[in-house]
Parts: C-alpha cells; structure tokens; sequence
C-alpha cells in the first residue's frame, strides 16, 4: 500500500516541479512573444496571432497544427535570410500575418492516422506578410503587402529534405530574391 501512494506523490512532485517540460509547446500559447529579439540585426521579424492562421484555422487537425514552435522557426529563418540580402544601413521590418504550411491533416478512416500531414500539390504553401525596408538616412525604399504562394513546390529543389519546414522556407527564398532582384535600390551598396 506504501509503494504505490509513494509512487504517486513522487510523480506529482515530479509534474510540479518541471512544469515548463511537461507541458508541449503550442504556438498559439500567448505567454510566447509575438516577435523575436533583432539581437543587434538590421531585421526586425514579428507576427500577428497565430490562432487566427489558416495553418490552424483549415488544417483539418488543429491540435496538431498547434504543436511546436514553427512560427518561431519561420520567423528565425525570415530574419537571417533577409539579413543577408539588405545593403549596409538598410533595415528590414517584417510582419507576417498569415502562415499555411504545405499539406493538410484529411480525415481519415483509422483514428491513428488522424495525426499524420498529408503533402500533395493541392494544398501549396502560403504566407502573407507585410515589410518595410529603410535606407542608412531612414528613407523608406520598398513597402507593401505580398502574399506568397508556391504552386509547384513539389516539383522543386530539396524535396527529399528531412526539414519539415522545407517548404516555407524555399516560399521565404523565392520572395527575398524576387522582391530584392526587382528593387535595384534594395540591391545597391551605399
């Protein structure tokens, strides 16, 4: 009769005090912040509320559509790439306001398999974000709205890749070398 009253104590105790670790992480948390830190970057990268993203909103398993930190990941990787293409004193400010990752939850007819992302051409990437890019002396040099979509995104380079994300990243490498080939004053040094 003790053990299992130990037993029980022992994992509560155990629950209580890793409670960051036991509980899974949820983009839609609103404990998370919305935006990361620039750490010092010309890029500045945040979102609006990722609950109101179709990734979540038409995933067909919103649970799962949940789970992980993958705005954070977009946003992280955003930011870098972006970094790369700006000319010395440019500063990039970038709001996303929409994400729906490459494939779907469908309904199934095993419950075991209600949890397993279906990728086909039918369901492309997309994104919709909003961006500022300044000159050295504050000038605004491009700005709008775009929305990003990869039709073809089957039929492209690393789809064999193990990155879950491979999708959205090469929809954010598309847009960067588009939106900065067609600005000349993105592209030229000062």
């Amino acid at each position: 009769m003790k053990a299992p009253a130990l037993l029980l104590t022992a994992f509560i105790a155990l629950a209580a005090a890793l409670p960051g670790q036991a509980r899974p992480k949820n983009v839609t948390d609103p404990d998370i912040p919305r935006s990361l830190p620039t750490d010092g970057g010309a890029v500045s990268v945040q979102w609006t509320d990722p609950a109101q993203f179709s990734e979540i909103k038409f995933s067909g398993n919103r649970w799962e559509s949940e789970q992980g930190t993958w705005v954070v990941d977009l946003a992280r990787y955003l930011r870098d790439e972006a970094g790369q293409r700006l000319a010395r004193g440019q500063t990039m400010d970038v709001t996303i306001t929409d994400i729906d990752r490459a494939g779907r939850y469908e309904p199934v007819v095993r419950a075991a398999m209600q949890d397993i992302r279906i990728v086909k051409d039918i369901y492309p990437p997309r994104m919709t974000l909003r961006f500022i890019v300044k000159g050295p002396d504050g000038q605004v040099l491009a700005e709008g709205e775009r929305k990003l979509v990869d039709h073809g995104f089957l039929t492209g380079t690393n789809v064999n890749s193990n990155d879950s994300l491979r999708y959205e990243k090469r929809l954010i490498d598309d847009w960067l070398r588009r939106e900065f080939k067609d600005n000349a004053a993105l592209t030229a040094t000062p």
